[in-house]
């Protein structure tokens, strides 16, 4: 698992204002497999990260790398 990924994911999120809970509903998963994600136990697919994109406002390519600039 992608280490990277899984802070970044978490950093957007919570910089963003939701819950782990609030992505999982939108995203129409449990919360235990968004948390999974978070905690690098497993990956999102292609469609997922996608949505996890659009929830945040941020590119796939932002959340798989991060904000270079940081």
């Amino acid at each position: 698992m992608d280490i990277l990924f899984c802070q970044n994911l978490k950093s957007i999120r919570r910089e963003s204002g939701y819950t782990q809970k609030q992505v999982a509903e939108y995203l129409n998963v449990v919360e235990s497999c968004y948390a999974n994600w978070e905690q690098g136990r497993t990956e999102p697919n292609i469609e997922m990260l996608r949505k996890l994109g659009k929830i945040f406002h941020v590119s796939v390519d932002d959340l798989i790398n991060g904000d270079e600039s940081l």
